[in-house]
């Protein structure tokens, strides 16, 4: 499929804007959504029991799961088998008429853990996409991309009919010119869908946003972009090149995307859909959008990580016992601005508060993630994972062989002013919600 351009002016607008309305599918009439919609796929990555529940809940009907590469399988031996399934069940599901197509913006409204989060889905121009950690582009990251991360999601998208977007974009929008006078007409809008999603998921709906409310979005966020309005906002010299769109979730697959389309716009011309990407746009300002920690689970700890600690940061280290998991996670809420803090877990069920003065980094996950970097290096433990919520890496951490380091949350007020001003965050930073509240599947758009 060719996606062809209305206009050259449209052309010329996009070229300008880097977001356009998107053209999309959507499961047909009848389809279970609750079985269609499953969570996005680099979500309980150490917990593969999550997913063999997923399998139990959706079985052989219709479902995204059965289109997505769900990483808890990463580097498992079936999977290039399962790369082949994925994009023979795209082409199926299209040759049987599962999708139905749609044109233009859809409002998304997200309740999960009592509030409504909103949501507008677009698609985002990749030549207006760098992943760099010096990116000034329209569109950039807003956590530091771990390029070695890309190649499994490349041989999955390269050959694929589809893509199904779990990529959450911010919005710098303290007035609520674009999202919130759409919410606002809700009553008036076709329902597209409207779901129960599965395993403390909450509820998903979306609704087509008619042609004046999308040109009204569309001309407040091109106002956003305005190089005064911009220079403004931050505090930045005037020409200062403007950003209007921060990755806030799923910053790889949309860099797999920007990889996908250097390779091949040279062989397909400029106009064709493997240009774009499919996102939902949120406001940071939205106060049901709240940020949780990731935290760190090291497996295959060989070496001791306090000792490890003592020898990296020396009497700047402060290393203390705590009799619990609560108490561990108080103090590190607790701790000053200062120091650096984090708890420590393990081996087994032993909690420690860890705080570091005179911090190298800017965060305190800089500072624990260099820590974690050379200490994988130097043997003292094999790999590392991105874990949301505390439970969970509670749980995890007391394993044999784990060890896990609980980070406290950033604070989402400042984080769009720190990406303009000193470049993207270290990775894995903060994530917008916990597991069960990420973005689930339902569209699908074609990049072929």
């Amino acid at each position: 499929m060719t996606l062809t351009l209305s206009s050259p002016e449209r052309f010329h607008g996009i070229l300008q804007t880097g977001f356009r309305p998107p053209r999309l599918l959507l499961p047909r009439p009848g389809i279970d959504l609750t079985k269609w919609a499953v969570v996005a796929c680099d979500q309980y990555t150490s917990e593969p029991d999550y997913w063999r529940r997923v399998e139990g809940e959706v079985g052989e009907a219709p479902s995204t799961l059965h289109l997505i590469f769900p990483e808890a399988y990463l580097g498992t031996a079936d999977a290039p088998a399962r790369i082949g399934r994925i994009q023979h069940t795209m082409r199926r599901y299209l040759a049987e008429g599962l999708l139905r197509e749609h044109e233009g913006a859809i409002y998304v409204e997200r309740t999960v853990g009592g509030r409504i989060r909103r949501g507008l889905m677009l698609e985002l121009d990749l030549e207006h996409y760098n992943f760099d950690s010096r990116s000034t582009s329209l569109i950039r990251p807003t956590e530091g991309t771990i390029v070695a991360r890309l190649a499994p999601r490349i041989e999955v998208r390269r050959d694929a009919e589809l893509e199904l977007p779990h990529v959450l974009v911010l919005i710098d929008d303290p007035a609520g010119t674009v999202i919130e006078p759409i919410a606002a007409e809700r009553a008036g809008l076709a329902k597209l869908y409207d779901a129960e999603l599965m395993l403390d998921g909450g509820r998903v709906a979306g609704y087509a946003v008619d042609a004046t409310l999308s040109e009204r979005a569309a001309q407040a966020l091109r106002d956003l972009a305005k190089p005064q309005a911009f220079a403004a906002r931050y505090g930045v010299p005037a020409g200062t090149p403007a950003m209007l769109f921060a990755v806030g979730d799923g910053n790889h697959s949309l860099a797999t995307a920007k990889a996908i389309w250097e390779r091949v716009k040279g062989s397909v011309g400029m106009d064709h859909p493997s240009r774009f990407a499919l996102v939902e746009v949120e406001n940071i300002h939205d106060p049901a959008l709240e940020f949780a920690p990731i935290h760190r689970l090291l497996y295959g700890v060989s070496a001791d990580v306090r000792q490890a600690l003592a020898e990296s940061f020396g009497s700047r280290l402060l290393c203390a016992d705590v009799p619990s998991a609560a108490a561990m996670r108080a103090r590190v809420e607790a701790a000053h601005d200062e120091v650096h803090a984090a708890g420590l877990i393990g081996p087994g069920a032993r909690f420690s508060l860890i705080e570091i003065a005179d911090p190298p980094s800017a965060l305190a996950v800089g500072t624990f993630q260099a820590f974690i970097d050379r200490f994988i290096e130097r043997g003292g433990a094999t790999e590392v994972d991105y874990v949301h919520g505390d439970d969970v890496l509670e749980r995890l951490s007391v394993r044999d062989g784990c060890v896990g380091i609980h980070l406290a949350a950033v604070s989402k007020d400042a984080l769009l002013r720190r990406v303009v001003h000193e470049g993207p965050l270290p990775r894995k930073t903060f994530s917008m919600g916990e597991a069960n509240e990420k973005r689930f599947y339902v569209e699908a758009r074609r990049i072929r």
